[in-house]
């Protein structure tokens, strides 16, 4: 059974990459049939650090007040949350600490975006993938997975086999497999997005095989279509709902950072 379905990964043009109001996510959430939404554009980040892709932090209160705003025009219609998509970049962790203690924040994901200097999910830098060595680009890239796990700053995973997403699969799978043991030791959720769906992959993430070894280990699971325009909100959340529910998965939800289903 599922319970009340919430589409808990969208994002708002104050990251520079996304279109239409938080109101238009919200009232298409309202228009599928979904439960309640949870926002989590991507959170401010030294300025050094990836700055055309995400909200400054002089916007965070403003995006605080947007989502507020859709909270009291949807309430008793449509559960709002308040999230952010964090990153974990080693060597930032005390400026996220510090951002996450800002607000009561409902869930926060933790997304690897960048291995180095690389932004590997960027279509601009597509290019390295062909000089890089993809057995060990995905060890690289799980290792920092296991580090975002096990920072104690996120609520779950996001988009957990990202690199695949331009069809450079990982070649062996162990990497992935110590991830998902670390993510399950230590007690988070993994971000089902069905993004990937529409990306040229045309896979949900995390795959199929994944979703099953993650299912094996207890791990709950997050639905989120990472609309980053309203068009895209609740994605394919049967496929999604299916996949999960054909290797015995739960999908969960948080609220005030509590794990609920």
């Amino acid at each position: 059974m599922t319970g009340p379905l919430f589409d808990s990964h969208m994002h708002t043009p104050l990251c520079g990459h996304a279109t239409g109001s938080p109101r238009e996510y919200a009232q298409a959430a309202l228009d599928a049939g979904l439960a309640g939404i949870c926002f989590t554009d991507h959170m401010p980040m030294p300025a050094w650090y990836d700055a055309p892709w995400r909200m400054r932090l002089d916007q965070l209160a403003q995006y605080v007040e947007d989502v507020r705003a859709v909270q009291t025009e949807f309430a008793g219609r449509l559960d709002v949350r308040l999230g952010l998509e964090a990153d974990f970049h080693p060597g930032t962790e005390r400026f996220v600490e510090e951002v996450l203690g800002a607000h009561p924040w409902d869930y926060v994901i933790g997304s690897i975006h960048y291995i180095g200097a690389w932004g590997f999910d960027n279509p601009e830098f597509i290019a390295e993938y062909d000089s890089r060595d993809l057995a060990g680009l995905y060890r690289d890239y799980y290792a920092l997975a296991e580090g975002a796990a096990k920072s104690g700053l996120f609520d779950s995973i996001g988009h957990l086999d990202l690199p695949k997403k331009f069809g450079h699969r990982d070649p062996d799978g162990y990497a992935a497999l110590h991830a998902l043991d670390v993510i399950a030791e230590r007690g988070l959720a993994l971000d089902f997005n069905t993004a990937g769906w529409r990306k040229p992959v045309a896979e949900a993430y995390p795959a199929p095989d994944l979703t099953r070894q993650a299912a094996e280990r207890g791990i709950g699971f997050v639905l989120g279509s990472d609309a980053h325009k309203p068009g895209e909100v609740g994605h394919r959340f049967t496929d999604a709902i299916k996949q999960i529910h054909d290797v015995g998965g739960r999908i969960v939800t948080y609220q005030g950072r509590v794990r609920h289903g």
